[in-house]
């Protein structure tokens, strides 16, 4: 083989590794887009590029082959979209937990009287509570303890061997099932981590509620938000350290539900 034909073949291959490669970043970047914390607008879409293209590179040589490219026909844009609409699915159900601890942590707020407290939140986008972003930040943090990012790389490759880049979805019917029912859970799930705080609080106001009945003198509606505010926080710091089990369901459901999307 001579100079010219190596020199060719060489540039036949590098095309096909850029190919690949390209193909690959399209669901792994909307996965990226959509999730929660690297997906938000406080990470530089430059950053976020990168890492779709780092990942897409270590993963690209385990993944079955990628279709030819046969230009922008009907069914090359088919297969962008199904890409994409993979890659939304599973980090918006990963958002959704996220939510629920930012939701949480605004019925939090209701009953400690913190939910004047309003500030810019970088992570969700416009304002929002300090304690649903501390709910919001803590689960961060339990996600990437609980080495969530690598559970999430391992769905990322599970879902490449079940549904490769350029064949047909399976049957969605399930995925539509599942969905209300991880919604439900969801919800039952940021309630249940601001039920024992809500409780708490709320039998704070009615025992300053009776104490002003019975004794209007000693004004105890100016003691009231003090108190429950320091006894809020001190209940909150007591329930941080119990989060962790119902956020790992939460975490569970999640991944469930996005591996429904490919089987």
């Amino acid at each position: 083989m001579d100079s010219a034909t190596q020199m060719a073949a060489d540039g036949l291959n590098a095309f096909g590794m850029i190919g690949t490669v390209l193909w690959t970043m399209l669901r792994i970047g909307a996965m990226i887009m959509a999730m929660p914390l690297v997906g938000s607008r406080a990470v530089p879409a430059r950053v976020r590029v990168m890492l779709s293209g780092a990942l897409a590179i270590a993963l690209s040589p385990m993944l079955p082959p990628v279709p030819a490219w046969t230009g922008f026909d009907a069914a090359t844009v088919l297969s962008i979209a199904r890409e994409l609409a993979i890659g939304v699915s599973i980090g918006f159900l990963l958002r959704l937990v996220f939510e629920a601890g930012a939701m949480a942590g605004e019925l939090v707020s209701q009953g400690t009287g913190l939910a004047f407290a309003q500030m810019s939140d970088p992570m969700r986008g416009g304002t929002s509570g300090v304690i649903g972003q501390w709910f919001y930040l803590l689960f961060g943090l339990l996600f990437f303890t609980a080495n969530g990012h690598l559970a999430l790389i391992s769905l990322l490759m599970d879902s490449y061997k079940a549904v490769p880049i350029g064949t047909a979805l399976p049957d969605i019917d399930a995925f539509l099932n599942v969905a209300p029912m991880f919604l439900l859970q969801v919800l039952r799930g940021a309630l249940t981590l601001a039920l024992p705080l809500t409780v708490a609080m709320l039998a704070i106001n009615l025992a300053f509620g009776v104490l002003s009945k019975a004794a209007p003198a000693l004004n105890p509606i100016q003691l009231g938000l003090p108190v429950a505010l320091l006894l809020g926080l001190f209940l909150l710091t007591v329930l941080a350290g119990e989060m962790g089990p119902p956020v790992q369901r939460l975490f569970d459901a999640a991944f469930q539900a996005a591996d429904s999307v490919t089987h």
